[in-house]
């Protein structure tokens, strides 16, 4: 049973959560995961400029996702920065290609979930999540969030993503805050909990 945890990260956020996901997921009994990245819509110069080429290289070797690729999982988790409350271009632009795979209901019965990072604590981290589902679910897939059997929802003594909707970070306004190790844990919950459910669906 293999899940694939699809992501696009600009400065190394959703990619820090991206492999907690992987992590959950190869804690179920014959789960596998695959992370793939989105391609890149932004040049190099542009890049260069936002001070983003450098960190990239750390996940670089990834492989670029194909849309067809989508079919191989029985589960999809999906990691997308906010932007504006939404999902960032370069997803946004991906998920628009797979309009053949919801022509033929390639992905109708699998298990969908997502992830996300903002700048601020609240920085439309549950809309971008809330958005991303609303495709998810035009594709005819099992929509999966992040229960509040995940204790680390219930913390009240720090700063911290994570929602019903979705395991989430916060990057800061400079970039420099890391994933905490609470998000962190939320991230392995969603993907755990994404390969018991592809699970007992393949079942």
């Amino acid at each position: 049973m293999k899940v694939l945890v699809v992501f696009y990260s600009m400065y190394g956020h959703i990619y820090e959560m991206a492999k907690a996901v992987a992590e959950g997921v190869k804690d179920v009994k014959g789960a596998e995961a695959e992370l793939l990245r989105v391609p890149e819509t932004l040049p190099e110069e542009v890049l260069a400029k936002m001070n983003a080429l450098d960190v990239r290289k750390g996940w670089m070797d990834v492989p670029v996702c194909e849309v067809d690729d989508l079919v191989r999982g029985d589960a999809i988790v999906f990691g997308t920065p906010t932007r504006f409350g939404n999902m960032c271009g370069q997803m946004r632009q991906f998920l628009d290609a797979t309009g053949q795979l919801w022509t033929k209901g390639a992905l109708v019965g699998k298990v969908g979930s997502v992830f996300t990072c903002s700048a601020t604590q609240h920085g439309g981290q549950e809309s971008t999540l809330l958005g991303f589902h609303v495709t998810l679910l035009h594709q005819g897939m099992v929509v999966v969030g992040l229960p509040y059997t995940f204790d680390g929802q219930m913390r009240v003594d720090e700063v911290s993503g994570c929602s019903p909707y979705g395991s989430s970070t916060i990057a800061g306004p400079d970039g420099s805050r890391r994933p905490s190790e609470n998000e962190l844990a939320g991230a392995r919950f969603q993907g755990r909990y994404v390969a018991q459910i592809a699970s007992k669906l393949a079942g």
